[in-house]
């Protein structure tokens, strides 16, 4: 079976997926916000929760990319190019998701005609706008047929940094925050940076073992145990500064308390357990041997566990703070709509038909874009690399053959 043949199938389902998301946003478009389950009390909602998600997922791509060439990793450079893609594909589908969740895309215009450079928003949009720059530059200067390594040093040395920023910057939006007490919190950016670097590498390793599953680019065995060891690492201190949160949140029976329960025993309680357990100690238990670090599909599990569990904690770190609204002696926030109270003092929300239409549209577009990109850039490598080894076969025979 071919790789065109192999991937047939799944590129139809996904564009039928792509083409009904940018249909919901259409139909989004022409209705406004109100199609979607966000109310007056819960005003962020899945896309907002799914943009935390994609940047995070962006960091692992990137960073290990940019370190090959700044700490002059070699093994690390072989994944460069994967990872790159890997991250900015994820970062353009961010991008997708709070355009959608502006209602109107022209609604961007505001943040150019009237910018307010006080606000984390703003800086939010900026180095995102510039971590894209970023990405797009360095993938084409690796895919030059001879890459200035002059110029993919500088241009690492200021990747790496900006790939930390982006991630501490969207943290600063929730927890400069003081009227949210659950986002309020000085371990915000390093929780948003820890996460971000587990979940990030563990989709590139999904990535690699996939596109050596379907021979799109192969890697030595032992480059993806180096790199589970490193996710080991990544997991421990994204486990530790949860810990230290918790405790911090706990210890005292303070107002941080029944932020706490919520997490603990309330509406949130299972996307937390989730991620503790799923996401942060099942991984680690596995992962912490060496012997099942050379176990792709071993890799592979914990890998996903480590991505899915990041999800659930994306999902309880947003909404935590829609539970209980700070409205001090007030009646409540208004619902917006007439029913006999219209008064409430709890965040209620599910996702809208729209909401998750919109989500797996965006989202397999992404995966399209991956595939494309891996298959036009990383394919045509491997077939130059293999013509480039046949030539140096025939020239073998003949010098042999004298």
């Amino acid at each position: 079976m071919t790789i065109k043949t192999k991937f047939n199938l799944p590129t139809v389902i996904l564009g039928i997926f792509a083409v009904m998301g940018f249909s919901a946003i259409g139909y989004q478009l022409v209705n406004g916000l109100g199609v979607t389950g966000m109310n007056n009390i819960v005003s962020w909602g899945t896309y907002i929760m799914l943009f935390m998600f994609f940047v995070g997922l962006s960091a692992g791509g990137l960073i290990v990319s940019s370190s090959a060439t700044v700490f002059n990793i070699p093994s690390f450079k072989v994944v460069a190019k994967p990872a790159t893609i890997l991250s900015t594909v994820c970062v353009i589908v961010a991008a997708g998701f709070i355009m959608v969740d502006l209602g109107n895309p022209f609604r961007m215009l505001n943040l150019l005609l009237h910018s307010n450079f006080k606000s984390p928003l703003m800086w939010d949009v900026m180095v995102i706008s510039l971590y894209l720059v970023i990405n797009v530059l360095y993938l084409y200067l690796m895919t030059r047929e001879k890459p200035n390594q002059k110029a993919m040093k500088i241009m690492s040395s200021v990747a790496l940094p900006v790939a930390i920023l982006v991630h501490s910057v969207t943290a600063w939006i929730f927890g400069l925050q003081i009227a949210r007490g659950a986002w309020h919190t000085a371990i915000m950016a390093p929780l948003f940076v820890a996460s971000a670097l587990d979940s990030g590498l563990a989709l590139l390793l999904i990535v690699l073992v996939l596109l050596a599953t379907f021979k799109v680019f192969v890697v030595e065995k032992k480059l993806i145990t180096t790199l589970a060891g490193l996710l080991v690492t990544f997991v421990a201190v994204d486990a530790y500064l949860l810990l230290s949160e918790m405790i911090t949140m706990i210890y005292p029976q303070g107002e941080a308390m029944h932020h706490a329960e919520v997490l603990i025993s309330g509406q949130l309680a299972p996307y937390f357990w989730i991620q503790v357990i799923l996401g942060l100690v099942v991984p680690l238990a596995i992962l912490l041997f060496k012997k099942n670090r050379e176990k792709m599909r071993l890799v592979v599990f914990s890998s996903a566990l480590i991505v899915f569990g990041v999800l659930c904690k994306r999902i309880w770190l947003l909404f935590s703070a829609f539970v209980h609204p700070n409205i001090a002696e007030g009646q409540g926030i208004t619902l917006g709509y007439n029913q006999p109270n219209i008064w409430s003092t709890v965040g209620t929300y599910s996702p809208s038909l729209v909401e998750l239409m919109i989500s797996v549209g965006l989202i397999s577009f992404g995966i399209l874009l991956f595939s494309f990109l891996a298959k036009k850039i990383l394919v045509q490598k491997s077939s130059q690399e293999n013509q480039f080894s046949d030539k140096e076969g025939k020239i073998y025979s003949m010098v042999k053959n004298g």
